[in-house]
């Protein structure tokens, strides 16, 4: 059994196949959550889904990390919070009520703030806030942290630094079960590819994915501040960002939403951009923007210091829905990327659901949005 990628995606795919009684080699073109895993904000959120499958999946994926921090496995990792959305003018407060209302109508658990209960719930926020909407029952969880214990759990050593130059078939001809690498060909008798960006050109889906960089910046500490939060600040204008991709999704340009995100060391974690670009360099000019635009709605912040500024490449699929299943003529080749930025979340499930369609169990999850098969393919093995 060869999992080819280390992120969270891979990571949890490996556990949940170990723990089902499966030889797993992990091979990792460089390390352990060395990609996206390692540059996310670490939302395990659907306070910014709309219904669909996205959401359901999104409800799951919380679900799991409740349960998985409760037997021990995520002990001390996963911080339970609420997150809230805040408008900020009358246009994002349009936009928040009819969130607001998609949420409630599947069942998720809100509370609304204007006028003195918004002052009194949020008191770092600048008077001109129109209205908050908190959504429980969400939570934040480190993605290199994830991504460590889930390795740890299972047992095995992550072969690094094995760069996958491509799929083929077994020596019997059997399918694309064996995997390329500079080292050699590795056979297995499964396969799953969950290698991020670099998914898409191993399994014949080149223009099914693009890359997505956003941008973050995190201050010194400042415990006192980030208590007076009770959990992330979003920004109705991250649901207007995620918007503007879903109408425009050919354009270059660069969108910003903003999320102000108190973490357990005290810190604040600032994001993001929204660009289609594959770099990892952050410029003066969004980190600018980023910073203006949460001083503006938290001023207290203008007292911190900036430590650090990062960058991370998403990958993004043309329908906004990941690629996660079986790919169409090979039994034994499965497929789990496109998460953008909901791999945190989803990360853990989807390792799991993947495992059971491994051992040939019914996932309990519908996958069937996220079937490759609704994207055109070319030939795996010529």
């Amino acid at each position: 059994m060869v999992v080819v990628g280390a992120g969270i995606v891979g990571a949890a795919t490996c556990y949940f196949l170990s723990k089902r009684g499966f030889r797993v080699r992990l091979i990792e073109a460089a390390a352990p959550a060395a990609a996206a895993s390692g540059a996310a904000d670490g939302a395990v959120s659907v306070a910014s889904k709309r219904p669909g499958p996205m959401m359901t999946a999104a409800l799951a994926g919380i679900a799991l990390y409740r349960q998985l921090e409760q037997d021990g496995l995520f002990a001390g990792l996963f911080k339970s919070r609420p997150t809230v959305m805040v408008a900020e003018n009358e246009k994002e407060a349009e936009r928040l009520v009819e969130h607001a209302a998609a949420l409630a109508s599947e069942g998720m658990g809100l509370r609304y703030f204007e006028g003195g209960a918004l002052r009194r719930h949020l008191p770092g926020v600048a008077p001109h806030v129109r209205l908050a909407v908190e959504v429980g029952e969400e939570g934040h969880a480190i993605g290199y942290e994830i991504v460590r214990r889930l390795i740890a759990a299972s047992g095995v050593t992550v072969e690094r630094g094995v760069a996958v130059t491509g799929l083929g078939p077994k020596d019997d001809g059997s399918g694309a079960t064996a995997v390329r690498t500079a080292l050699g060909v590795v056979e297995a008798d499964h396969v799953v590819i969950a290698a991020g960006g670099g998914s898409a050109a191993l399994l014949g889906l080149p223009h099914a994915t693009q890359p997505r960089k956003g941008q973050l910046v995190v201050t010194e500490r400042s415990p006192a501040l980030a208590a007076s939060l009770p959990g992330s600040l979003m920004s109705c204008r991250y649901l207007l960002s995620k918007d503007a991709i879903r109408v425009a999704s050919a354009e270059t340009g660069r969108r910003f939403g903003l999320v102000i995100d108190p973490l357990r060391t005290g810190q604040f974690l600032i994001g993001s951009t929204r660009e289609e670009r594959d770099d990892t360099g952050n410029d003066h000019d969004a980190v600018s923007r980023l910073l203006a635009s949460a001083v503006k709605l938290m001023p207290a912040l203008a007292r911190l210091r900036v430590i650090r500024v990062f960058a991370g490449v998403r990958t993004a699929t043309r329908d906004g829905l990941p690629i996660v299943g079986r790919m169409p003529g090979f039994e034994n080749l499965l497929v789990a990327t496109g998460f953008e930025g909901d791999g945190i979340c989803l990360g853990p499930l989807i390792g799991r659901e993947i495992a059971r369609m491994v051992a040939g169990e019914t996932t309990e999850l519908d996958l069937t949005p996220f079937a490759p098969g609704r994207f055109e393919l070319r030939s795996l093995v010529a």
